[in-house]
């Protein structure tokens, strides 16, 4: 049993790499710093994020940190980098490695985005990013809208993918793969 689950997530995983990939089979990193890949979503880099006026001018409303943290593969901003700027703030620590299991930050990276876009009556704007806008951040950013707006991984995957160069490691889209199988079984289970 356990070998066929495995083919299965293997079969999805290039299913979704071809998605990210162009007609020669390869991928491509992101041309821009910031892209908007869903209403009122923005995705990018470091770079964006450092940059409070260009936030703003985009009316972002809250920022979704993918990368929080110190190292090298790390945006070093928290809640006192954006203090006085009107900005909420919310970090994630997540580290952008096959083996890393980015799949426990989905609920609270979707809630936080949920309440960003609720804000002002739903004129809230949100900026996920990591270093460089490839992987952790558009990861968090297609599993709420799998989460929150009932796509499959194909489709939300597409989503942002139409609108941004995107790469998530093979590890980050198998744990898609498995929240997708998961959304899935209990969509088709009775409610009580």
């Amino acid at each position: 049993m356990k070998n066929r689950e495995d083919r299965s997530f293997e079969v999805s995983l290039e299913q979704l790499n071809d998605l990210l990939t162009d007609d020669r089979g390869l991928f491509t990193r992101p041309s821009r710093d910031c892209s908007p890949v869903h209403p009122g979503i923005y995705v990018g880099n470091e770079s964006a994020a450092l940059n409070v006026m260009h936030l703003k001018r985009l009316g972002i409303t809250h920022i979704l940190n993918a990368a929080e943290g110190n190292s090298f593969m790390h945006v070093n901003t928290n809640a006192e980098f954006y203090a006085g700027t009107g900005f909420v703030y919310h970090g994630i620590p997540a580290s952008d490695f096959d083996h890393f299991d980015i799949s426990v930050y989905f609920e609270e990276a979707a809630d936080f985005i949920g309440k960003a876009l609720a804000y002002n009556d739903g004129k809230g704007k949100v900026y996920v990013h990591c270093r460089e806008g490839y992987s952790r951040s558009p990861t968090l950013v297609i599993a709420f809208l799998m989460l929150r707006q009932n796509m499959d991984v194909h489709t939300a995957l597409a989503t942002v993918r139409q609108n941004r160069e995107i790469g998530p490691n093979d590890g980050f889209l198998l744990q898609l793969c498995r929240l997708n199988k998961r959304l899935r079984a209990e969509s088709r289970s009775p409610t009580l």
